[in-house]
């Protein structure tokens, strides 16, 4: 399992998406920035970011995901 937690990024937010894929977590990601903060355009740069603070979760236990 995936997580992504926009507190990492983002100071003070408490928004997460967890999935079984990493893509699934950074569409929902994305989803979320264009729904509830009126993004309308990622830049790739974000993205990676993102990817950069996804953590794989198993057994209770969050280890960071190596790219």
């Amino acid at each position: 399992m995936k997580r992504f937690e926009s507190g990492s990024l983002i100071p003070g937010a408490t928004w997460h998406a967890e999935a079984e894929s990493e893509a699934e977590v950074v569409r929902r990601a994305v989803e979320n920035l264009k729904t509830y903060h009126g993004e309308t355009e990622v830049r790739p740069d974000m993205i990676e970011r993102i990817k950069e603070r996804i953590i794989d979760v198993d057994s209770g236990k969050a280890t960071k995901t190596k790219h």
